[in-house]
This record gives structure tokens, sequence and C-alpha cells, in this order.
């Protein structure tokens, strides 16, 4: 096997394509929006809705790749029909069709990442017993998604520059349509199943099954807790910081600051820690984590004080995300790693993070800059339920 035949070379551009697509259209879609002449309170319609059909598209798709037990065509058709979809907003115009628009990619796009999370994990599970040279971690497939999404960033700021905000419509679709075709000849996830039943391809006793494995319920309500905590740190720490007096060059190096610690965790640091500490504790280290960065935002807005604690990012967002992704496919069955993906990305941190981010506002206006010691004790809120996944590694675990 060569290494661009191998499954890692493959993910990695997968995740690369992928996540480059996504750091191009998403900083730029709602000033895109604007140009068409929409009206703000349009604007949210339209994104709010895509928020919400997202977190039905997910599971529902997701849960029907596992039934039909095609989870990479699947997952290359979700692609294809979301740079299509994509397409639209280059080519209508006015509120009803733009919403329509965002409504098919956001379907589309949802089963996108779980899908994709579903397959690398498995795949980087089962190569632990291959031999050495074929063996690969999720954790450098997932850092190449978010080096990949800063340089998409990146170049859809050169891209608009040198051209106009329908530069990063067509640049997404491109590299969405790339990603398809980087999809064929991903490996696919062994099943208990009988080969194609589609009998039935929603089963709600597949979601039971999942929801009574108790490791699993409590990966759910750790998740919830420790990434829904950072809905305030997204929506309210710049204005929080500018009030402060902080200029734009100080907060863009504090922002810049926890996204390459995220990706110093994904690629180098995060399965160390895993290995020393096992999935259960690199999950109470984030939530620890977390406790201290929302105490130290909530106390002080000292650019010093801010600058040492904004890379515990890589701690509460991408150790609590690698170390989710290895309880995942440790105690859930591999026939299921659709659904569980999209219960665990889409149901269970897409809606805290929508939760939270609805608190957001009343908590920061009553309680200003201390609004973070509540996010502190949604981490604090964690720590207990951290036990339930140390127990949970001990017991049976179907993909063992």
């Amino acid at each position: 096997m060569t290494i661009i035949q191998s499954p890692l070379f493959r993910f990695l551009v997968l995740y690369a394509l992928i996540y480059a697509a996504f750091g191009v259209q998403s900083p730029f879609l709602p000033a895109l929006l604007q140009e068409r002449g929409l009206h703000p309170d349009a604007i949210a319609v339209i994104l709010a809705s895509s928020t919400a059909i997202r977190v039905l598209a997910g599971p529902l798709v997701g849960h029907a790749a596992d039934r039909l037990q095609r989870h990479p065509a699947v997952l290359r058709a979700c692609i294809a029909a979301a740079a299509l979809a994509g397409t639209g907003y280059a080519l209508m115009q006015g509120a009803p069709e733009l919403l329509l628009v965002g409504l098919c990619q956001a379907a589309a796009l949802a089963p996108v990442v779980p899908l994709s999370d579903a397959l690398a994990t498995t795949s980087a599970h089962l190569s632990q017993s291959a031999p050495r040279g074929y063996r690969f971690d999720y954790s450098l497939v997932r850092g190449a998604g978010s080096a990949a999404f800063i340089s998409g960033i990146l170049l859809s700021g050169w891209a608009v520059q040198k051209s106009s905000l329908i530069a990063i419509i067509w640049l997404s679709s491109m590299l969405l349509m790339l990603a398809c075709s980087a999809g064929f000849g991903l490996p696919a996830i062994p099943s208990e199943r009988g080969a194609g039943n589609t009998a039935a391809i929603f089963d709600p006793g597949d979601l039971v099954l999942l929801l009574r494995i108790k490791a699993f319920r409590s990966l759910l309500l750790t998740a919830a807790l420790v990434e829904g905590s950072h809905a305030l740190h997204d929506s309210f720490a710049v204005i929080r910081w500018q009030a402060a007096g902080l200029g734009p060059v100080t907060i863009g190096v504090l922002w810049s600051e926890s996204v390459a610690a995220e990706v110093v965790v994904f690629l180098l640091l995060g399965q160390r820690l895993i290995g020393l500490l096992g999935p259960a504790g690199a999950c109470a280290l984030s939530a620890g984590a977390g406790v201290l960065r929302w105490v130290v935002m909530a106390l002080t807005t000292s650019p010093i004080a801010l600058a040492l604690v904004e890379p515990l990012h890589g701690l509460t967002f991408a150790l609590l995300h690698l170390a989710c992704m290895q309880l995942i496919v440790r105690v859930t069955p591999f026939s299921l790693a659709g659904t569980a993906q999209s219960i665990y990305g889409t149901l269970c941190v897409g809606l805290a993070t929508a939760a939270v981010t609805l608190a957001s506002g009343a908590l920061y206006e009553t309680l200003g800059g201390a609004a973070f010691l509540v996010m502190a004790a949604l981490c604090a809120m964690a720590l207990p339920v951290c036990r339930g996944l140390r127990l949970g590694e001990k017991a049976h675990v179907p993909n063992s």
C-alpha cells in the first residue's frame, strides 16, 4: 500500500478540504446576504433556520447511513448536495429564495462532520491492531481539519479582496466537490447487521440501545456542559474586551492564541494526554481547565491574564473532543457509529451551545463579566459526571 492509498492520507485530504470549505464560507456569508439587500432580521432568520434544520437532518441522515451500511456513499452524496445547494447563494435573489438555499445547504452539511468522524474514528481504532506502519490516530486527521479551517479563512479574505463576496461561494463549492472526490476509497465501517438491510431505514430502537449505555449518556452530558460553556465566550468575550479598552490587535492575538492551541493539542499533545490520563481523565482535565479559564475571564480583563488562559482552549475544546471521539468508538457499536456521532455533535453539543447562547444575552446584561462564573459552574458540574466515564471504560465495551 502506497502513502496515497493509505486510510490516513485519504482522511487527511478529506478533512482538509471539508474544513477549508467551512473556513472559506462561514466568515463572510452574513456579509454576502447583507450585500444581497437582506435586512438584519432576515439574515438572522436564515442563519437560525439553518441551525434548526441541522439538528433534524444530522441525526436522521446519520442513522440512515447506519441502517444502509453505506457511510462513505452517504457522506459523498451529502457533500455533493451541499456544494450544489451552496451555489444558490450566488444565483438566487430575495429573502425567500435565499432562505431555501440556506435550508438545503444546511441539511446537506449537517451529517458531513458526524459521518466523517464516524469513519475516521472507527478506522483509526481498528488500525491500532494493524502493523505499525498502518496505524494512525484520529487526532492527526482532526488537527489537519483545524489547520485547513484557518487556511480557508485566510483564503476567503484574499478572494474577497481580489474579487467580490460571491467568490467565497464558488470557492467553497469547489472545495466541497473536491472533498466529494476524496471520499472515494474511504474504508467502510464494519457492521453486525446483515448486508444491505434497507427494510427499515429508521429504527427508534437503535436510539434506545445507545442511550442505555451509561458511559455514552455520561459522555453526552459532559460534552454538553463543557462545550456549551464556550457559548458565552464566543458571543460576548470580544464585546467585554472592547469595553475594557483592548484594541483590535490585542483581541486578534488573544483569539488566535486559542485557535493555535487547538491545533497544537490536536496535532501534538492530545493523544499523549489521553494515553497518560485515559479518555475519562482527559475529560476531567478539560472540565477543570474550563473552570480555571472562565473564572479568570470573570475576574479580569488584563491582557496578560487573558493571554495566559486563552490557550486553555486547547484543553477545553480540542482535548475534550478527542476524548469523546475515543469514548464513542469504544463504548458504542460500530453499526451505530453514524447515529452516535450525530447525537453527540448535532443534538448534544449543538443544542447545548444554542441554549447557552440564547441565555448568554440575559446573563451578560445582568451580570456583566461575572456571567463567566456561570460558565465555570457548568464545567464544575461536569467533573463528577466524568466518574461515570471512568467506570464506563471498565465496563463491557461493544467494539473491543
